[in-house]
């Protein structure tokens, strides 16, 4: 089975990211998120602990700023 990847994203007023569209046409909240990457579900991202201890996503380093999440256009 091929793993989905990102390819736009919704942010907050304060933007902040707050859901997901993956490649397969789903909408997930960044919760959801969370779990779909821990399950090896979604490609080109990894979670991490912030020093708040809360989960947080990014995209797997690469140098190039073009996929960075924050650069996904939005849905």
């Amino acid at each position: 089975m091929e793993k989905e990847s990102f390819v736009a994203a919704q942010k907050n007023g304060d933007g902040d990211l707050v859901s997901f569209k993956t490649s397969a046409g789903r909408t997930l909240s960044y919760q959801e998120a969370l779990m779909e990457i821990d399950k090896g579900s979604i490609a080109g991202v990894n979670t991490f602990k912030g020093k708040d201890g809360e989960m947080y996503i990014r995209s797997n380093p690469d140098h190039n700023k073009a996929n960075n999440l924050d650069s996904l256009p939005p849905f």
